[in-house]
């Protein structure tokens, strides 16, 4: 009999954590019973009378959680008597707060995301980085998009906070200026409105704002990839930065910050994408401007190439399973 897997997932909204978990769930069928607990995740869900069953049977368990709330429901589960290994994935690059820390020294394995969240997060861990589904995130020519009149589109996807760096941004494209056929797209949830009208005004500054488009957090976030040449990941910090991965999946070229999250390890300057230091607007301006004038390459195709090689969900799973299967505590 197959051991059982169980992924946790207790949160209100879909993100790039839940966009992680079921790009994985696929490849674990062959070696285990797997489930979802949980709710707004696809996968093959498992009810709380049927993980009782589970977790207080013989059977061998391994629970994988990603959120404190999900590891304090386990936690519980094995208080009064439940045994299952426990896995828990740090997802922020944030330091942990005490009760996080308490949390994951419960667990009998933590994983992280980048080798710069291991080293500062002070206890053992695995690094495991986020793989793509690389057969949904491809790439495809004449992906049009509603309501954007310009051919060449230049995208940004993502929170829209501060952090994730859509001001220096918006001050390099100014470069749009003398491109009218190149558009700024923005797709993400907006945290704060007002935030969202200082973009809008810096836009206005720059008489660009014919160009730039703000769009919601979409699901269908592959389309948006596709129909764009160039995405920009401006972020001053990320966990892991999965969509910069994305991005390269589908084949655009992509302009990131360099030393955040897993950018400098995805990203081979001038090779498969261009890095520039976060919050300096002229360098990404200057990266804009050659980019717009064809002064420098576009390299998608080579960032595809590079998850495929070294990034892909079946690699994260394969990783994920070592973990699992490990016998140390």
């Amino acid at each position: 009999m197959k051991p059982v897997l169980i992924h946790t997932h207790f949160h209100k909204r879909k993100t790039g954590v839940t966009r992680s978990i079921e790009n994985v769930l696929p490849f674990f069928d062959e070696k285990f019973e797997t489930y979802l607990y949980g709710y707004n995740v696809a996968g093959n869900k498992i009810t709380t009378s049927k993980l009782k069953s589970i977790l207080f049977s013989d059977r061998e368990v391994i629970v994988h959680c990603h959120r404190n709330n999900e590891m304090i429901r386990m936690l519980l589960f094995r208080f009064f008597g439940a045994k299952f290994k426990l896995i828990v994935t740090r997802h922020a690059e944030t330091i942990p707060s005490g009760l996080t820390m308490k949390l994951l020294k419960k667990a009998d394995k933590v994983v992280t995301l980048i080798q710069s969240m291991s080293a500062q997060l002070g206890i053992e861990n695995t690094v495991v980085g986020h793989g793509v589904a690389v057969d949904l995130f491809v790439p495809k020519e004449h992906v049009a998009l509603p309501n954007i009149l310009q051919e060449n589109r230049i995208l940004c996807a993502g929170r829209v906070r501060k952090a994730k760096g859509q001001i220096v941004l918006l001050e390099a494209a100014k470069v749009l200026k003398n491109h009218k056929d190149w558009a700024l797209i923005i797709v993400g949830k907006i945290d704060k409105p007002a935030f969202l009208e200082e973009l809008k005004a810096i836009a206005k500054k720059h008489s660009i704002e014919n160009q730039v488009y703000f769009m919601d957090e979409t699901r269908d976030i592959v389309s948006y990839y596709q129909a764009s040449k160039i995405a920009v990941v401006p972020s001053y910090s990320e966990g892991f930065s999965l969509v910069t991965a994305e991005a390269m999946s589908c084949g655009c070229s992509i302009i990131a910050t360099k030393n955040v999250g897993v950018h400098s390890s995805l990203i081979q300057h001038q090779e498969n994408g261009y890095l520039f230091e976060a919050g300096n607007i002229s360098e990404l301006e200057n990266l804009l401007q050659q980019q717009l004038n064809g002064e420098i390459p576009l390299l998608g195709k080579q960032a595809r190439e590079e998850i495929l090689k070294n990034w892909s969900a079946a690699k994260e799973a394969e990783n994920l399973i070592s973990v699992y299967k490990s016998n140390e505590q």
